[in-house]
C-alpha cells in the first residue's frame, strides 16, 4: 500500500517543530531532523547553519531505502533504528510509524543511550501526531486549504 501524499497544517507543524526543539536540549544533541520518506526536510532544529540540509535530507531518505532493501533480502519487515559513529558526530536515524525519518546528530558530550531515550519519547509524541493528521486529512468532513479553490482560479492565475 502506498503512503497518501502527506498534508502539513500549521498547528501540526508547531507540534512537531515543538518536539524537534525539546529533543536537542534534551538529548544533548547538535542537530535534529524530520524528513518524509521521499528525502523532503519537514522539520530542523539545532545547529543546520553549516548543514547541507537539502543534501543530508536526500540522502537519509536514500539511506533508509536502501537499508529497507536490505531488510527484505533479511525477510525483516524494516530495521527501524541505525546508527553511525565517526570521529566527530553520530548519527542516529529512526524510522517513526513508518512514515517519517527522524535523525538526531550528536558529538562524544552525549550518550547513545540518552539518545535511544529521548528518540523513543519523541518517536511516541511524532507517531501521535502523524496518526491524527492522517485521520484529519482522511476525514470527508473536514475542509481541505484547497477546497475554495476553482479551476477557474487556476486558469485565471497562469492566463495573465
Amino acid at each position: 500500500m502506498t503512503n497518501p501524499q502527506m498534508v502539513m497544517y500549521e498547528e501540526e507543524f508547531n507540534q512537531i517543530q515543538a518536539i524537534v526543539d525539546r529533543l536537542v536540549r534534551e538529548a544533548n544533541a547538535q542537530v535534529v531532523f524530520i524528513i518524509d520518506k521521499n528525502g523532503q526536510l519537514i522539520a530542523s532544529a539545532g545547529e543546520t547553519d553549516q548543514l547541507d540540509t537539502t543534501s543530508l535530507a536526500s540522502l537519509t531518505a536514500g539511506n533508509i531505502a536502501a537499508t529497507g532493501g536490505i531488510a527484505k533480502l533479511l525477510r525483516e519487515n524494516e530495521f527501524a533504528a541505525q546508527f553511525h559513529e565517526g570521529e566527530k558526530s553520530n548519527v542516529h536515524i529512526q524510522l517513526v510509524g513508518n512514515r517519517v525519518i527522524l535523525v538526531v546528530i550528536f558529538g562524544h558530550n552525549t550518550t547513545l543511550g540518552l539518545v535511544r531515550l529521548r528518540v523513543k519519547k519523541a518517536s511516541e509524541q511524532l507517531n501521535a501526531i502523524f496518526e491524527a493528521l492522517l485521520a484529519k486529512v482522511q476525514d470527508p468532513a473536514h475542509e481541505t486549504p484547497f477546497a475554495e479553490i476553482t479551476d477557474d482560479d487556476i486558469d485565471n492565475l497562469f492566463n495573465d
